[in-house]
Parts: structure tokens; C-alpha cells; sequence
């Protein structure tokens, strides 16, 4: 394959897709994308993938609405496809296109690239990544709530057409780089299965943070992460997910709880620490709609939960996954963990429904000064 000029066209871009692109290590790379921050706040488009573009030296360019992925990789090849230029786009979703390495094409191809090109704006600047990644960081430490991302703006230039309709696209998990299960409850105040999903969602404050102890930060978790929220039950004694939020890096101040959270909820103040979440979405219900964690941990035993899958593996420490999160407030769950408890809590959505945004939007959010 020809490496020495690529051409990208593609709406959403993600920074592990580009990692995989630039291992050949093209010498001049051009990319036409979006600049509608709605999309980075979404996570089905990543402004550290666009970062990266630029450390590679590549130029970028963006245009509203677009819809076309085109690949050129110089002159003797074009990828046509349905596929963005992300790992779900590349590995896990049906799609379609044609890899041609007809000059007829490839001209025509290249064609309709610099023609987009030369209507597409200016390039894109580092300063102004760090301004959209300012903007779109705040929106999430505020909950990231579905309703709002079309109010960050759109930067991208007007290439010819004009008053369509805002694109709205549910939360990306596929490609979250971990995933955790976060235990709200104590053995000591477990709540029945009868108990309500929103009562808890109240209680706790997790539509935009989980709490962690003021004895130690929460540093595992990596932006990005997918947070799946779940509560001690009793009668039977469980642990029931009932809801499923995107996680954001803890910062020291930001991340911690202030007088007037303590003052609105007063156990904070032994649980101060926080991971922030934002795209929180809940079971509709009770906790009788949630997906258990005895039954992932009976199907897929030491898979269930990464640290226990690694134990198992190298064949030393423990295995046991019911000791794994024994005295935690959060564990960390294995691929395989991920894609048993991602079906089963989507199934539950469908059943039982959400938690209406208009009832979450009645509960206190935080501002972010």
C-alpha cells in the first residue's frame, strides 16, 4: 500500500483508529472532519484523535454535516465505505464499501477530496483543541446531560448545505478504554428489591458523581471509562446494576465534595472523593430490574473482573471473584465482563424502560467554576 500521502474523509474520527492508521506511517497526511463539539461530548468522535493528527504533522479541516468516508492512500489505492474511522467502524459494525485500485476512481475520488478541501475552512490549530477540550471537559464534569450537547457549537465550515437537522447519537461505549462496576451501599444498609431506582439515584447524587472514600483517591479510573452504577440489595443479598454512566479522570479540588454538598447530603463527608460521570442513564423501576452480579459472577467466575481473569492466567493470587471486591467501592470488570453485563443491562433498558431525562433534570446538578 502506498503510504506516502493519505486523505481522510470521515464525520467521526477516535484516537484508537488512528493509532492503527499512522503505524504506516504516511509522510503527508490530510483529514476532513467535524468540528461539532456535540460530537466530542457524545464520544463518537474523540478531539485526542484529532490531537494526535496533528503531533503526526497531518493537516485538518472541518465541514458541517458531513456524511462521506472516503480513504485515498496516495495514488494507487481508495477505500469507499460506510465505516467512520473508528474501532467499532473498523472491527464490530456491519458495513460496506469497495477498495479500488482503478485510476478512474482513485482520480475521481481525489477530486471530490480536494474539492471538499477548498470549502472546508481553515486548518485546525492545537489552541483551538484546548479550547473545545476546556469546553467539552466542563460539560461533562456538569453531568453531560443528552439535551444539551447541541448548544456547544458547531465549528465546522458551511461546504454547501445548509438548515438540517441536528444529529443526536447515543453515548459511545464500544471503544471505553475500561470499565468498572461502582458499589453504592454498605453491607450494613442494604435495600430491598422493591426499593425505587430513581429514590437511590436521589440519594446518591450518581446521575453526575460516584463517591469514594476521603481515605483514598479513586486513580484507576481514566476518562472515558464506562462506570456501571449498581446498589447492595438484601433477600436475597445481591449487588443489582441498575444504571450505566460515562467516567471522568478525578481531579484533586474539583473532584471533591464542598460544604453545600455535605450540607445536601451528609455521608459525603466520610465519601468525599468523587468520580465524576456524565451520560447517565438509569433503569426505570426498582432494583428488581437490575442485572445481578452473582448471576456474571456465577456464569464467568475469575473471568468476571479483570484483576481475578490476570490472577488466573499467570496462575497466582487470587481468583475468586466474590473476594475480588470484597472491602471495595468499585472493581474493575474484564472484557468478557463487560459484553455479558453491556447485553444484559440493554435488554433490561428495552423491558423496563429509563429513567425519563426530564426526571433526572429535576434532580441538583453541579456548576463547575
Amino acid at each position: 500500500m502506498d503510504s506516502s500521502e493519505l486523505r481522510i474523509i470521515s464525520p467521526f474520527i477516535k484516537a484508537g483508529a488512528i493509532a492503527r492508521l499512522l503505524t504506516a506511517k504516511p509522510k503527508s497526511v490530510a483529514a476532513i472532519t467535524r468540528f461539532n463539539l456535540g460530537d466530542f461530548a457524545e464520544n463518537v468522535s474523540d478531539i485526542g484523535a484529532l490531537r494526535r493528527l496533528l503531533e503526526h504533522g497531518a493537516t485538518v479541516r472541518g465541514v458541517k454535516n458531513l456524511h462521506a468516508k472516503v480513504y485515498l492512500f496516495g495514488s494507487k489505492r481508495v477505500i469507499v465505505t460506510s465505516a467512520n474511522l473508528t474501532e467499532a467502524g473498523l472491527d464490530r459494525n456491519h458495513e460496506f464499501g469497495l477498495v479500488s485500485e482503478d485510476p478512474a476512481i482513485i482520480a475521481a475520488c481525489r477530486c471530490y477530496f480536494e474539492d471538499l478541501w477548498r470549502r472546508s475552512g481553515a486548518d485546525l490549530t492545537t489552541s483551538q483543541l484546548d479550547l473545545w477540550d476546556s469546553i467539552v471537559t466542563r460539560h461533562w464534569a456538569e453531568g453531560g446531560r443528552p439535551n444539551r450537547p447541541v448548544g456547544l457549537g458547531d465549528f465546522g465550515s458551511d461546504a454547501g448545505v445548509v438548515n438540517s437537522l441536528a444529529l443526536f447519537l447515543p453515548t459511545a461505549v464500544a471503544d471505553a478504554p475500561q470499565a468498572f462496576v461502582k458499589f453504592l451501599g454498605e453491607g450494613s444498609n442494604r435495600v430491598p428489591l422493591s426499593f425505587p431506582t430513581f429514590k437511590e439515584i436521589e440519594r446518591a447524587g450518581c446521575h453526575w458523581a460516584v463517591a469514594y472514600p476521603a481515605t483514598k483517591r479513586p486513580r484507576a479510573v481514566e476518562d472515558g471509562a464506562v462506570i456501571f452504577i449498581a446498589r447492595l440489595t438484601r433477600e436475597p443479598n445481591d449487588i443489582r446494576i441498575f444504571g450505566r454512566a460515562i467516567g471522568m479522570r478525578h481531579v484533586p479540588g474539583r473532584d471533591d465534595a464542598t460544604p453545600g454538598d455535605i450540607a445536601r447530603r451528609d455521608w459525603k463527608a466520610t465519601w468525599s472523593r468523587y468520580v465524576r460521570v456524565h451520560h447517565a442513564e438509569f433503569l426505570a423501576g426498582t432494583m428488581a430490574n437490575g442485572i445481578s452480579l452473582n448471576e456474571l459472577m456465577g456464569d464467568l467466575g475469575a473471568s468476571s473482573f479483570a484483576p481475578t481473569q490476570s490472577n488466573a492466567a499467570r496462575g497466582k493470587g487470587n481468583t475468586d471473584p466474590r473476594r475480588a471486591y470484597q472491602q471495595q467501592a468499585a472493581v474493575q470488570l474484564s472484557a468478557e465482563g463487560v459484553a455479558w453485563l453491556g447485553e444484559r443491562l440493554q435488554a433490561a433498558f428495552d423491558r423496563h424502560g429509563k429513567v425519563p431525562q426530564v426526571e433526572l433534570d429535576e434532580l441538583d446538578w453541579p456548576a463547575v467554576t
